[in-house]
């Protein structure tokens, strides 16, 4: 689908939310809009979802969609389980085709226990659940996400990571906000920020050799730009002594690592690099440790370092560091 110039605003003589917004989503992207809150990613997630017009500019190409609002209204008159069978027919699904679906995506969701229960009598977290089935029911070519993770247990997040990862390798587009920086962070997602009604391209952070190289050139006599608990985490690595408790290896803990840590293995002084859920762990030299850690601070705004300390090599897997 595409957006040609979009703009939208609430009223002839209201500024504008969002304009002259041009983006193309082809299939099998996955788009994040980022912004402060009141910037106008709703607005625009509405507009691409179809549930509201643009005041100016045009979109055209859209899907079959699925969407989940950042609110989802909570005293529907019908029970979980009627209304996705209300929302499966204005898809145009019957029959058992309607049935097989909507148990489906409540065993999804973990929710087959709370079907039956009316919506107005349901927790935030239920109707939550309900919000993201709906969008899944049709299984559609577009999946747009206005926080729809907030509020959901665990299992149900992981239930909807899954749901966009199949959406994505099936040929579907999927557009979302989330606060949380790290959320699909094991998906390659072309980034966007919406900044004064303008919509500009953010720049992923990656974990390309090129990327890594320059900044380990450039380590030894850069500014760490952070917090001072990173400068003092670097400034501390580095008066250690390689020989302290009889061990060698200097172990750096990192979050908001959303790429194959693999090419952090070919900075200078790199012992290895391994992915732990969703930390990246590396074992350095401790000669090179604080270069390679403020190589690492220097490679993207959503690294965190989490740990700093010293370790043996690793044997039967990540947890063997400690």
């Amino acid at each position: 689908m595409r957006l040609d110039r979009v703009g939208k605003r609430y009223g002839i003589r209201q500024p504008w939310v969002v304009r002259e917004v041009s983006l193309e989503i082809p299939p099998g992207r996955l788009v994040r809009f980022e912004g402060k809150n009141g910037t106008g990613k709703s607005t625009l997630l509405r507009v691409i979802a179809g549930v509201s017009a643009p005041s100016n500019g045009s979109v055209t190409g859209r899907p079959v969609t699925g969407y989940v609002p950042e609110r989802f209204p909570p005293a529907l008159p019908f029970t979980a389980r009627d209304y996705l069978a209300h929302v499966g027919r204005i898809h145009g699904l019957t029959g058992a085709e309607l049935s097989a679906r909507v148990e489906a995506c409540l065993d999804q969701l973990g929710g087959s226990e709370f079907g039956d229960i009316p919506l107005r009598h349901a927790s935030k977290g239920t109707c939550q659940k309900v919000a993201v089935a709906q969008a899944l029911l049709a299984r559609p070519g577009l999946l747009v996400l206005d926080e729809a993770w907030t509020g959901l247990d665990e299992e149900a997040r992981s239930a909807l990571d899954a749901a966009v990862a199949e959406r994505l390798a099936e040929g579907g587009s999927v557009v979302f906000v989330d606060h949380d920086k790290r959320r699909l962070a094991d998906l390659t997602a072309e980034r966007w920020r919406i900044e004064k009604a303008q919509l500009t391209p953010v720049e992923t952070a990656s974990w390309a050799p090129a990327r890594l190289a320059g900044a380990a050139a450039a380590a030894a006599g850069a500014e760490v730009k952070g917090t001072g608990e990173a400068e003092s985490i670097v400034d501390g690595v580095a008066g250690y002594d390689a020989g302290q408790d009889g061990e060698s290896v200097v172990v750096i803990e990192l979050s908001g690592c959303s790429q194959d840590p693999a090419a952090v293995g070919e900075l200078p002084g790199v012992l290895s690099a391994v992915r732990d859920g969703d930390r990246v762990l590396v074992r350095a030299e401790p000669g090179s440790s604080d270069a390679v850690l403020r190589a690492l601070l220097a490679a993207g705004e959503d690294v965190h370092v989490d740990y700093v300390g010293w370790g043996r090599p690793y044997r039967d897997g990540p947890g063997e560091q400690r």
